[in-house]
């Protein structure tokens, strides 16, 4: 069930699209990422289920491209309304199927890699259920606030081609997400980095391997996928040398890229929070990038 605040949602969303351009979305439909037992489940309350909330655009002809999207939460807890909720309202809207991913959290005992292990199933599950949902397997991304932007990095960074001999066809399938997009993400957990993000998801005592594992600005190689990035220069909760030096090494390893930073903004902008350039506008630029990928339909 969807929040009371949603309509909200729902009105930004139309203040910001053009009326012609808006496919008003079916009511989202909740799934968990495992129809049987969850691997690593420690009981059976909400926060030990992962879900997908599926939002799907309406009266959109052929298969459509799908986000799978992080909310953040610095590892702690979840921003479902403005970095969920709202997301997938605007998604729709340009015709893009949004699958909010509810992600376990190590604040409930569930610490790296089971976060990482929930995004790379949305990811194979999504594609699985394409035919179903009416979305091209080949056209899967991921999308990351904060926190969450560190675990769609990371996604986006770690990923496999999938276990050919597994019993269920999802996990048969890549994990790998066909492009990311970023917003004021934690990429580092060794420089500029958000060290309650990185406390709560490896301790506070990790060994250094592991911190520079999880520093995925030194992960890219030219397989990462082509990723979208928006940052403010005053975010002072995640700096911006997280979405610029990843940016940096996409730069370097030659994957497509496009960065927007913001001079005002702050952090936790989402959709419809902040009367900034950044809070009113960095979707309408996502739509852009987009569209110039053929990931979104053409206005």
């Amino acid at each position: 069930m969807r929040p009371a605040n949603i309509g909200i949602a729902l009105y930004l969303t139309a203040c910001l699209v053009p009326a012609a351009f808006i496919a008003l979305a079916e009511e989202p439909k909740i799934i968990p990422l495992w129809t049987s037992q969850t691997p690593g489940a420690k009981g059976t309350n909400d926060w030990d289920i992962p879900t997908l909330t599926v939002f799907m655009p309406t009266n959109q002809p052929g298969p459509v491209s799908a986000i799978v999207v992080c909310p953040g939460g610095g590892y702690g807890g979840l921003a479902i309304n403005h970095e969920g909720y709202a997301v997938g309202e605007y998604l729709n809207s340009i015709g893009v199927a949004c699958l909010m991913l509810k992600y376990r959290l190590p604040k409930k005992g569930y610490m790296h890699p089971v976060p990482l292990q929930d995004a790379q199933r949305a990811i194979r599950l999504t594609r699985a259920r394409a035919a179903d949902w009416n979305i091209d397997p080949t056209r899967v991304g991921i999308m990351g606030f904060s926190a969450g932007g560190h675990l769609a990095s990371t996604a986006g960074t770690h990923y496999d081609k999938g276990n050919s001999s597994a019993t269920e066809q999802a996990d048969t399938l890549s994990c790998r997400p066909d492009f990311m997009v970023l917003v004021y993400p934690v990429v580092s957990f060794k420089d500029f980095p958000h060290v309650g993000s990185r406390n709560n998801l490896i301790g506070t005592n990790a060994p250094a391997d592991l911190v520079e594992n999880l520093s995925n600005e030194t992960q890219v190689t030219p397989d990462t996928p082509p990723t979208f990035l928006i940052h403010a220069n005053d975010d002072k909760g995640v700096p911006p040398e997280n979405s610029i030096n990843f940016y940096l090494a996409l730069r370097k390893a030659k994957v497509p890229t496009e960065m927007h930073v913001y001079e005002k903004g702050g952090h936790g902008f989402g959709i419809g929070r902040g009367k900034t350039v950044a809070g009113s506008s960095w979707q309408e630029r996502l739509g852009d990038w987009l569209r110039s990928r053929n990931l979104a339909p053409q206005r």
